[in-house]
């Protein structure tokens, strides 16, 4: 009795602790958040956000983490598959790049791609006369956001892939089974809710991106500034209620995210189960 009297001390005590640091670090900000946006009035919110650049900004930030995912997804599917599935010289230094972005600064990312596409680069010169401006342009944000999300799909797959092993693959394709078709019926029905889940991990990464696309971005209004980078644009400018209008349309996304992240968990677990 004593030994569950005092278990059941412990669970409250851990349970108020949780909720005192979420209330003070998630729920707080978040209120304080709408109630700067909406302070000086529906319409002045409603005109913070229909704003022509903050129109811009958001519709660059949903396209530079649509390619981000697009792009990340079809290697992450490769990669992970290339690594579980197959034994070859490098797996763990192919392994160990994979995670290389997590380790790095994105500040440190965006330098190096201005050092691997600058004017001082010897890619320049080629780029140039192709047409194609990578640094503070949107291909320059794109690929910075590429980077900083680099990992987070294959990451989730992996996991999944070892602990299928390749026993079932392998049969199928001494029964005369393709590769398409052995992915698509053995592989596939695995992975999908983990691919998904990093889908969406991915893509609330992206979103809110700031250190390799503010320097890569040359912060450029209604050109190359992502809604990360118009937030900070408008705070400094001391138009609190449009940073902080601005703000909630990134909350949105993220609560979007997360109604998404719950349905899949959840549905991940009943197939499972």
């Amino acid at each position: 009795m004593k030994t569950q009297k005092k278990g059941g001390a412990v669970k409250w005590i851990l349970i108020t602790i949780c909720v005192i640091f979420l209330a003070v670090f998630l729920i707080l900000p978040l209120i304080y958040i709408l109630s700067t946006a909406f302070r000086d009035g529906i319409s002045s919110y409603i005109k913070a956000v229909t704003d022509e650049y903050a129109v811009k900004a958001a519709l660059l930030t949903l396209k530079a983490t649509f390619f981000a995912v697009v792009i990340n997804t079809i290697f992450g599917l490769f990669a992970s598959w290339c690594i579980c599935k197959f034994t070859f010289r490098g797996k763990k230094v192919l392994s160990t790049f994979i995670d290389l972005p997590v380790t790095v600064s994105p500040i440190i990312a965006g330098l190096i791609y201005i050092l691997t596409f600058g004017r001082q680069s010897f890619l320049y010169p080629i780029l140039d006369d192709m047409g194609i401006q990578i640094i503070f342009a949107v291909p320059g944000i794109i690929l910075a956001t590429i980077f900083v999300t680099f990992p987070f799909i294959s990451r989730e797959l992996i996991p999944v892939l070892t602990a299928q092993g390749t026993d079932e693959e392998e049969a199928a394709a001494l029964m005369g089974a393709n590769a398409f078709t052995i992915f698509k019926n053995i592989t596939f029905p695995h992975i999908k809710w983990a691919l998904l889940y990093g889908i969406v991990l991915c893509a609330a990464r992206a979103m809110g991106e700031f250190g390799a696309v503010s320097v890569l971005s040359g912060h450029l209004r209604g050109k190359t500034n992502t809604l990360p980078l118009y937030i900070e644009l408008l705070y400094q400018g001391y138009d609190f209620t449009g940073a902080f209008a601005s703000s909630s349309i990134l909350m949105i996304f993220a609560i979007i995210v997360l109604i998404l992240r719950v349905i899949l968990e959840q549905r991940g677990k009943k197939e499972r189960g």
